[in-house]
Parts: structure tokens; sequence; C-alpha cells
């Protein structure tokens, strides 16, 4: 039977060491639309492949994207109810530390609590793994850093990153563009082409670019050529 029967247990091994339910929650995530982070010398961006389940859905009501705080962003792949659950968290922390210190939360700190509620998840009974991986990206007085925090709760501070469909193909890509020197705008770019080299030339994007001042917060949503 192997780990099949301790695929309905979350907080029991399997004989290989395995909590089966967070490798079923990273093949939903792997299941979900294509999103990328890639962090420049001056900024990050992260992008995703906006695609809407129907002609008949309002696309203004389908935000992948989603700001923490004015310097701090994220962008999911996997299930999006999920999703709302973590930001709403995140959002609570950051506001929680500016009202005691009076200045934004750090990146890495938000990016540790966030892991953290998704951890817990992972060892306690009548709950189940968020459904969901994370590319939080944003600057503070460390510059511009990209996260990435799986199921699991684990979290790792990457260059460029991708995960939902094809993210075998898009790690491929922008390991050959990435380079240390490459600033916000091929960046941005990048970005664009490596969700174009797997989902085809006509794919709707959307992006945010983080960026120290004077550069500000952009976010929008476009069609590629």
């Amino acid at each position: 039977m192997g780990d099949s029967q301790y695929s309905f247990s979350l907080t029991t091994f399997s004989p290989s060491g395995k909590l089966v339910q967070i490798e079923h929650a990273l093949t939903a995530v792997g299941s979900g639309q294509t999103s990328l982070g890639i962090k420049a010398s001056n900024g990050v961006v992260i992008a995703t492949e906006k695609k809407l389940p129907s002609i008949l859905v309002d696309e203004a009501s389908v935000q992948k994207i989603q700001t923490l705080t004015p310097n701090i962003g994220v962008v999911y792949s996997g299930m999006g109810p999920d999703s709302r659950v973590l930001v709403r968290k995140s959002r609570k922390s950051a506001e929680q530390y500016y009202r005691l210190y009076k200045e934004s939360i750090p990146v890495t700190q938000l990016v540790r609590e966030t892991a953290a509620v998704m951890q817990e998840f992972t060892q306690s009974g009548g709950v189940r793994p968020f459904g969901v991986s994370l590319l939080v990206a944003g600057f503070d007085d460390k510059g511009p850093q990209l996260y990435q925090v799986d199921p699991s709760g684990s979290y790792f501070s990457w260059k460029a990153s991708a995960m939902g469909k094809n993210v075998s193909n898009a790690k491929t890509f922008l390991e050959k563009r990435y380079t240390e020197e490459m600033e916000l705008d091929d960046a941005v770019h990048t970005a664009i082409l490596t969700l174009k080299e797997g989902n085809g030339s006509q794919c709707k994007v959307s992006l945010s670019t983080f960026c120290p001042p004077p550069l500000y917060l952009n976010n929008n949503s476009k069609r590629i050529l």
C-alpha cells in the first residue's frame, strides 16, 4: 500500500518520512497558473498569467497579485481562497508591527510570520495544509528581496523563481536569462518573455514592481503582443 494508507492523515508520518497531505498540497500548487518573480539590482518584479475561467467573468474582479504593505506584495499559485486567508493574516501582522514600532515591517520578518502560519497548519488536527505557494516581493533597508513560501512552511530567498504550471520550463528560461547586473526594466521584460514562452503569445500577464523611492509601486495588466 505504500504511503497511500497515510494520505488522509495530516499529523502522521508515512514510513518513508513524508506527510502525504503536504505533497497533495504541492500538487494543487503545480496545477495552478504560472507565477514568477525576479530580483533586479534596483527593484523586484512579480508576475503571473491572468487566465479567466470564462469570458463572462469580470476581469477587474480577478486579482492574483496583492499588496501587503506599501513596499511588499505577494503573488500566488494554487488555490485562490487559501491565498486570501494568508494575505489577510499577513496584512494583520504588518499592521501590528507598524502600530508597535511606527515603521514598516522588514520583508524577512513578514515572510517568517507568514511561513509560521503555513507550518502550523501542517501539524494541527482538524485542519489541512494551504494549497498555495507564495512569492513575496518587496524592499526595505536591505534592498530588493524575493522569497518563496511553500505549503510546508519552508521559505527561501531567491534571485528568480517560478511556480505553478510549466514551472520547469519557466525556471530553465530564467536560468538562461538572469544576470546579477539585471535592472528592473530588464527584469520586467524577462518576466513577460518567460510567461509568453510557456503560455503562448496572446496570454494576459498581471505584474507588479517594487523598488525603493523615488520609484513607486506599479501594478498593471497587459496583453502580450
